[in-house]
């Protein structure tokens, strides 16, 4: 892997680590690939670790029907009502537009880590 595209996939990495909204497989994903590369690994090490992460990552897909189902019923528990009614009228509208996908702070920092690495979310 080149140094651009090694430094792209450690910031996406950052980005996988400090949002709030990584689920639990995507948070291990990509500490374990951190750890991994912190500890110097060679070349073959490196796409081996870096495909684990991809991997990991293009399980979680997270569609736009599934965040408004989402919005729609868990989110009032866990953010309230308003909160809650913001995320689902923001997320209509998106679909309106023709998304497919969740845009949160993962969910985009994984798509564009997959787009890079040539795995694009169809």
């Amino acid at each position: 892997m080149d140094k651009e595209l090694f430094d792209y996939t450690a910031q996406k990495v950052d980005e996988l680590l400090a949002a709030s909204s990584s689920s639990e497989g995507t948070l291990k994903a990509a500490q374990t690939w951190k750890d991994a590369v912190a500890g110097g690994i060679d070349d073959e090490a490196l796409d081996a670790q870096t495909k684990l992460l991809l991997d990991a990552l293009d399980e979680h897909h997270t569609t736009i029907d599934e965040v408004i189902a989402f919005a729609s019923g868990p989110a009032r528990e866990l953010f309230g009502e308003e909160a809650a009614g913001q995320l689902l009228v923001h997320q209509q509208e998106r679909k309106a537009e023709g998304a497919r996908y969740c845009d949160c702070a993962a969910c985009t920092a994984a798509q564009e880590l997959l787009a890079r690495h040539g795995r694009p979310v169809l």
